[in-house]
């Protein structure tokens, strides 16, 4: 990527500032008391830690964990491989290329709100095969299966490496869930049945160093359609939030070997809008290239996507969206990757019931 294409260019009003506000305000939460065992029954030791978790998802959308129970040999040895991956030549690069087909792989034309992402990545699922609907059509009940693709080099960048890795992420994802289902009032299941046959997958992004970082972006401003976020993040950092108080732009800062986390759109939908999903977006810089993994945690591509009864009330808390199908809307989004729109992608409030 040299000088930059117009196809990367943000609008006027979409363009990064360069100084940037730094975000002290994005809480940290210590999960150490969560540590002392597998489970999270001890309600002492976990209430303060649920309530702060509420409390960041209300008023921030994000937060950072600590402490949180990853082993960190498994995270750098996936961060290593990624680094390798990524300096290979494109045509190496290519030979695992995502498509309509085969929809998990190396890309890097991915476009965010039709303006073209300045990053390259390798995606690959938590579970597979991932089960998906065959077809866009909300009658066709058929399933298909997606693959994972595996590049030949760098040898650490394989199944059984990525699915260490996958291993841990998915406990803090799992316990995470419980605490976010205990900040709402609900039992720390009460999600777990959704995860059954998951639409998770993992990300490696890699945001090469750009020529015009006033221009372009490395992620386009936009929400997470999916359930939650579980993001490492390099020391070179990018990542910015909207926050809500405001709509001011604050960059995160990088905190070593913290997760950073975020409410997706179905948790939103799930907590009926007392949790909201919050844009971001990456921004490039002209020295440094940036990686980054993002897990994306889904559920199974059959939930009917609707706001929790418990949390629901006709009178007086009506149910603020109307139930959507979680794997025709994944579909829809993963494949319009592949073509430059006119029209906005499908989103969250076009299942918001109109009041």
């Amino acid at each position: 990527m040299g000088e930059v294409d117009p196809a990367f260019i943000q609008d006027p009003e979409h363009r990064p500032k360069l100084s940037v506000t730094k975000a002290e305000g994005i809480p940290l939460i210590d999960l150490s008391p969560l540590n002392s065992s597998d489970n999270i029954s001890d309600p002492k030791a976990i209430e303060g830690v649920v309530r702060e978790i509420g409390n960041a998802c209300k008023e921030w959308g994000f937060f950072q964990v600590i402490n949180h129970g990853v082993l960190l040999d498994k995270r750098k040895k996936i961060e290593d491989a990624a680094r390798k991956f990524f300096a290979q030549p494109s045509e190496e690069k290519r030979k695992i290329t995502r498509d309509e087909k085969s929809l998990f792989g190396y890309y890097d034309t991915e476009h965010t709100k039709n303006v073209r992402d300045w990053k390259e990545v390798f995606d690959f699922a938590v579970e597979e095969p991932m089960l998906m609907p065959a077809s866009l059509d909300p009658e066709d009940k058929e399933e298909t299966k997606w693959t994972n693709q595996w590049p030949e080099y760098p040898p650490e960048l394989s199944r059984v490496a990525c699915e260490e890795y996958t291993e841990e992420i998915e406990k803090l994802a799992l316990k995470l869930m419980g605490l976010i289902a205990l900040s709402l009032g609900v039992p720390a299941d009460r999600f777990n049945s959704y995860f059954k046959d998951q639409t998770s997958f993992i990300r490696l992004n890699y945001y090469p160093p750009c020529p015009s970082p006033h221009l372009a972006l490395g992620v386009g401003r936009h929400k997470d359609s999916g359930a939650l976020t579980v993001l490492a993040q390099d020391e070179v950092g990018g990542l910015e939030v909207k926050r809500k108080r405001d709509g001011e732009w604050i960059q995160v800062k990088p905190t070593p070997n913290a997760y950073i986390i975020n409410v997706g759109d179905i948790i939103q939908v799930w907590s009926n809008d007392r949790y909201e999903s919050v844009e971001h977006r990456v921004l490039v810089n002209s020295e440094k290239g940036r990686f980054s993994i993002p897990c994306f945690v889904n559920p199974a591509h059959y939930t009917l996507v609707k706001p929790l009864e418990e949390l629901t009330h006709e009178q007086e808390d009506p149910a603020k969206y109307k139930p959507y199908s979680w794997g025709k809307f994944l579909s829809h989004r993963k494949l319009s990757n592949f073509k430059k729109h006119n029209a906005e992608n499908i989103q969250l409030y076009h299942f918001r019931v109109s009041e």
